[in-house]
């Protein structure tokens, strides 16, 4: 196999492997978002500040076995039995 087909392959093998590991994710409204966790119980949340121009607050929090995240342009107000992990970024598969 010539370099460029190795590295394509290789390429492919990666992308293949972070869309396993990605899971179903499900992208919400932040007002969705608030519903779905008030129905977890004990929430372990995952909470980033993005944006370049203008800044984002991005979460993520885990439910029968999907991960539900969604953006908000302001923090949201999470109730207090939330256990929140801050996290450099948040990256999602496009």
């Amino acid at each position: 196999m010539a370099a460029g087909a190795t590295a394509v392959a290789a390429a492919a093998a990666a992308i293949a492997n972070a869309i396993k590991a990605s899971g179903v994710v499900v992208r919400v409204e932040p007002k969705d978002f608030q519903k779905v966790l008030r129905r977890v119980e004990n929430p372990l949340l995952i909470y980033a500040e993005g944006g370049i121009f203008t800044k984002n607050y991005q979460y993520m929090v885990s439910y029968k076995g999907f991960a539900f995240v969604t953006k908000s342009p302001a923090p949201l107000l999470l109730p207090s039995a939330v256990e929140v992990v801050s996290a450099r970024k948040i990256w999602l598969p496009q």
